[in-house]
């Protein structure tokens, strides 16, 4: 009866009527079926609700044992995701591993740390506000990242550590047409630890298929002294080898800032805004924290970076020595790279283990 599938969501369109089907997983319904939400008798909040009983927040986390993989999603139709809310310990976001799968794929799509997914990857709390990703306290990490599918999708969290992790969680969905020309939802995690001298870090590489890259996380150590953001992006693209087609002229200007960041007081000035934000700076502190951090991210939501069948992307890692001259640094970057394309995907490179993604 209606045309309008239900995605693409905004302002404009949020009169239209849809025949789309309104769904949402969590652990007080872990299948996402209607009327089955707060039906559970054991749970996470059971000693809690003991006076009230059944409906009363009995079930509105999980734990994970060390080792385990916990499904948070198993969906089947076609249709999309349309938000991620989750939230645990700080302590966790480097060792618990989503992935997600989708159309009955083997190798997932997905691929990251928690806490990097969500622009946090220093397991130190920090608000970001902007439109796919939101994380406000004191540690709730929202995805508005549209994922669409169109004969299932599937999402896992691993604990890799040692300890149990307790999870809190919510994917909304709906079951709709996906368009035809629909491309799907990737994401991949690589660090340079450090980064080899007069060597760039490798954002990503690899990808085989005709998409568009949407945008890009760094959490970045400096290991040196003074200003150390000189270095430029890089896509190659469509059988680029040596130079790239599209080449940024420093560090802050690829996320939307200008000159160090430097305010006049002295200060790096933070900022966190729809498409592109420097919403972290982490000071040594006298005692332990002896190295500068910063978290950073950049949108390509209205100007995404179109390739054909192939994409790679790196960073140098540029500083200043003395002399006026450039000083090629060694810098710890991780990376956690958006896009999406067409299926099949090549596969991702073999995870880091938790010391390769440990917060030193």
């Amino acid at each position: 009866m209606y045309s309008f599938n239900g995605l693409d969501m905004g302002l404009g369109n949020l009169s239209r009527l849809s025949n789309a089907v309104t769904r949402s997983i969590s652990a007080e319904n872990f299948t996402g079926e209607k009327g089955k939400g707060g039906m559970a008798t054991e749970g996470t909040g059971a000693g809690c609700a003991r006076d009230l009983g059944i409906g009363w927040k009995v079930s509105p986390s999980v734990e994970i044992e060390p080792g385990a993989t916990f499904e948070m999603a198993n969906i089947q139709g076609m249709g999309a995701i349309q938000h991620i809310w989750l939230t645990c310990f700080p302590t966790t976001w480097r060792s618990l591993i989503v992935r997600m799968y989708w159309d009955d794929e083997e190798q997932p799509s997905v691929e990251a740390p928690v806490g990097d997914l969500f622009c946090n990857g220093w397991q130190e709390r920090c608000n970001v506000n902007s439109l796919p990703v939101a994380v406000n306290p004191a540690g709730g990490m929202n995805s508005y990242w549209q994922m669409p599918f169109r004969k299932a999708a599937r999402l896992t969290v691993e604990n890799t550590s040692g300890e149990k992790a307790v999870l809190y969680y919510q994917i909304d969905y709906t079951l709709t047409d996906v368009p035809e020309d629909a491309a799907y939802f990737h994401a991949q995690w690589r660090r340079s630890s450090p980064v080899p001298y007069k060597d760039v870090h490798t954002i990503l590489d690899g990808v085989k298929g005709k998409g568009h890259y949407v945008g890009v996380y760094l959490a970045w150590q400096v290991n040196n002294t003074g200003w150390w953001g000189e270095g430029e992006i890089k896509f190659y693209m469509d059988g680029d080898r040596d130079f790239p087609t599209i080449c940024g002229t420093g560090t802050e200007d690829y996320f939307g800032g200008a000159w160090n960041w430097e305010q006049p007081q002295g200060e790096y000035g933070t900022y966190s805004t729809p498409y592109l934000g420097m919403h972290q700076v982490i000071k040594p502190d006298g005692l332990y924290r002896s190295q500068q951090r910063f978290g950073m991210y950049r949108w390509h939501v209205m100007d995404p970076i179109r390739f054909e069948s192939e994409l790679k992307i790196t960073i140098q890692d540029l500083g200043w020595r003395s002399g006026g001259r450039y000083l090629p640094q060694q810098s710890d970057i991780a990376s956690t790279v958006f896009w999406y394309q067409s299926e099949p995907h090549a596969s991702f490179p073999a995870l880091p283990g938790n010391d390769e993604r440990e917060v030193i």
